[in-house]
């Protein structure tokens, strides 16, 4: 079997390196997060390691992640700063909300971040407005019609450091897809070859989770603006969901907001207003 050859991703590279980051394009590895975790004492703020070829990936909730050798993207990024701790549980989300922006960018939906997260009628106008193709199902998830095309994880490594871990479907086609609920970038109509849509994608998602770092260590109004953005991206909000909750309590509820912990709140059939910390959420069809 031949050796696997490292992407060449020069748009993710110089961003990393402008940062002051080291960039790891690999040809195969187990996880992207564990061989970063390895190295992070020695590894500045906005380093990274990348792969199209990840055999043992890890999502949330300790799920695998199914990727097909040169077809999905594997990216873990160091946030080596000097964040409170509220503003580290919004790393996750943060996350999210830029692989979000990232995705519509390549698939050329550049308007997505101006507009509605869901339908909604104005007063005076009944016509919906248009949803997004592009959307996080809280906290982290990225679905483009519906179908998820991403999936986010972080995890602190041993010197404090948190490794932001993304999994992106690149091109993988319809009839590989791993279930009926995954979409990939060609699917949804991205043309290119995988290593050019890896680094479209990678070199966006670095500048924006660097950038909104940046803010939240400055706090205040760049603060404000980045949870706002997180806010606005998703689409979990204003939804009737399937709640499961670590317990296997499964309810279907509202979701509401994010609170200014990063919970998703929702309100149950009886009316009761909560934050939901941890937990697997559904999106269901609007009534």
């Amino acid at each position: 079997m031949s050796t696997p050859v490292p992407p060449v991703l020069p748009r993710a590279r110089a961003v990393v390196e402008a940062a002051g980051g080291v960039f790891d394009a690999v040809g195969r590895t187990g996880s992207t997060n564990a061989d970063l975790s390895d190295v992070a004492p020695g590894r500045a703020h906005g380093s990274a390691v990348v792969t199209l070829d990840q055999t043992a990936g890890r999502g949330r909730l300790d799920r695998s992640w199914s990727a097909p050798t040169g077809q999905t993207l594997a990216v873990s990024l160091l946030v080596r700063a000097d964040l409170a701790d509220r503003d580290r549980g919004w790393l996750p989300l943060v996350a999210g909300a830029a692989m979000r922006d990232a995705v519509s960018a390549v698939l050329g939906d550049v308007d997505a971040a101006t507009r509605a997260s869901r339908p909604a009628a104005d007063a005076d106008d009944a016509t919906p407005v248009p949803e997004p193709r592009v959307l996080v199902k809280w906290p982290n998830d990225v679905l483009v019609d519906g179908r998820k095309v991403c999936g986010i994880l972080c995890q602190v490594a041993a010197d404090g450091s948190v490794v932001v871990g993304a999994g992106v479907n690149l091109t993988i086609p319809e009839d590989a897809l791993p279930t009926p609920t995954a979409t990939s970038l060609a699917v949804a109509g991205a043309t290119g070859d995988a290593d050019g849509l890896a680094d479209a994608v990678l070199s966006t998602w670095t500048t924006a989770v660097l950038e909104a770092v940046r803010a939240l260590v400055d706090g205040g109004a760049a603060a404000g603006a980045v949870r706002s953005h997180v806010r606005a991206a998703c689409g979990t909000i204003g939804r009737r969901v399937r709640l499961e909750l670590p317990d296997g309590t499964v309810d279907e509820v509202d979701a509401t907001g994010i609170d200014d912990d990063g919970r998703i709140t929702i309100r149950d059939r009886d009316g009761r207003t909560r934050g939901v910390a941890v937990g697997d959420l559904t999106h269901l069809r609007y009534a």
